[in-house]
């Protein structure tokens, strides 16, 4: 078996990612997509505490870009120009290219009545509201689940804003989105607006028919190619996969050659390398990464490629957090040297930084000084005039 060292395999997945790449001179529509060919996916997350989840790993790879650029490609109306990603079940809420929808059609049979028990509830409770939804829908074009219920003039007993209290529309509408009869064609202040998905995703891919093999042999060989190398775990978790469900797509893909079995030293599993990945030299540039973005989102390969444990602590009461709210590990010349705390506070033009921590070794002044680059062009990028640095951390005061 083809050996190769652990340095080697984390400049394969950087550079699988995007990373150590020069910066294209202008920041356009075509880099925008560029950066979807490698990553195949962006992860969609409700937190805005500096900016939504998928805008940030086009930041990290190219630098300062319009992110109306990343709408018109996700939510356009097809008039101006074809709709080049659509939302889908991936990685959790995702975008992916419109090409891959099919690619994810037995998900959609499996989350026929829904992807949790309570859609299930729900629809069961009410057993013409999928009907009549798709019957609104059809008459009046794209709504938000709250425009259905007043078209369907139904009262919302429940409490405004609260993701585990929705109204039954909301949790049919879900429920129907699951199951692909229903997409989104556009979102506005982040909420989405449903409609048939004949209508949103393009005749020629709404008719295309791919067998369950094929369709995971196909993504299977998408999270090679965006990993560059990779575990078993790591290719069955990039669409959230089952591991039992791809091993025959693994064994196809390795038999013809598109993977090839490497023991990485340090690895306890055997490894996958993507014939067509490129092993650079070395990776150079810094970056500020969201906790969602698809170098980082499975943490067990983060720790392993990285040697970065990595927790989000939205969730953790704010006495237990260790490092912050929302932490953006910064990635520098290759390697995870330390994690920011970072709040764009819009309404006074300024980017917090409450915390700022290195990593063993690495509280240097070369570490604090690229990393105030990187957060004053994050601070340019989301317009905000003013960096404070807080006091938490060993880096703080270095900043």
């Amino acid at each position: 078996m083809r050996k190769m060292s652990a340095a080697a395999a984390r400049r394969t997945a950087l550079a699988a990612q995007g990373f150590g790449r020069r910066r294209p001179a202008a920041a356009g529509r075509r880099a925008v997509l560029d950066v979807l060919s490698r990553t195949r996916l962006l992860q969609l997350d409700s937190v805005s505490a500096v900016v939504r989840a998928h805008y940030a790993p086009i930041f990290s790879r190219i630098g300062a870009y319009d992110r109306t650029l990343l709408d018109e490609a996700a939510w356009t109306d097809g008039a101006r120009r074809p709709r080049r990603l659509v939302e889908y079940w991936a990685h959790e809420a995702a975008l992916l290219p419109v090409e891959d929808w099919p690619l994810l059609r037995w998900r959609m049979v499996e989350y026929e009545f829904g992807r949790w028990a309570g859609m299930r509830r729900a629809m069961e409770r009410n057993p013409t509201l999928g009907k009549d939804i798709l019957a609104v829908l059809t008459e009046f074009g794209a709504c938000t689940a709250g425009e259905v219920e007043r078209h369907l003039e139904l009262d919302r007993p429940r409490a405004k804003g609260s993701w585990w209290n929705l109204s039954d529309t909301k949790l049919a509408c879900e429920a129907l989105f699951a199951a692909g009869a229903l997409s989104v064609p556009k979102r506005v202040g982040f909420a989405r607006h449903y409609d048939l998905t004949e209508r949103v995703i393009p005749p020629e891919v709404f008719a295309r028919t791919v067998s369950e093999a094929e369709a995971l042999r196909e993504l299977v060989r998408r999270a090679a190619a965006a990993h560059g190398i990779a575990t078993e775990a790591d290719l069955a978790d990039y669409y959230r996969l089952r591991r039992a469900q791809i091993k025959p797509a693994v064994a196809e893909l390795v038999d013809a050659g598109e993977l090839i079995e490497v023991a990485v030293v340090g690895w306890e599993r055997t490894a996958y390398l993507w014939s067509e990945a490129a092993t650079p030299r070395a990776i150079t540039g810094a970056a500020l990464l969201c906790p969602f973005d698809p170098l980082i989102f499975y943490r067990p390969r983060t720790e392993r490629v990285f040697d970065f444990h990595y927790r989000i602590e939205i969730y953790t009461p704010e006495p237990k957090r260790v490092h912050g709210y929302y932490v953006f590990p910064f990635l520098l010349d290759g390697a995870l040297v330390g994690r920011v705390d970072l709040r764009a506070e819009r309404s006074t033009g300024r980017l917090l930084v409450p915390g700022a921590f290195a990593e063993p070794g690495r509280g240097t002044a070369r570490t604090a000084h690229a990393l105030n680059g990187a957060l004053r062009e994050m601070a340019d990028w989301l317009e905000l005039d003013e960096v404070v640095i807080g006091e938490r951390g060993d880096l703080a005061p270095l900043l």
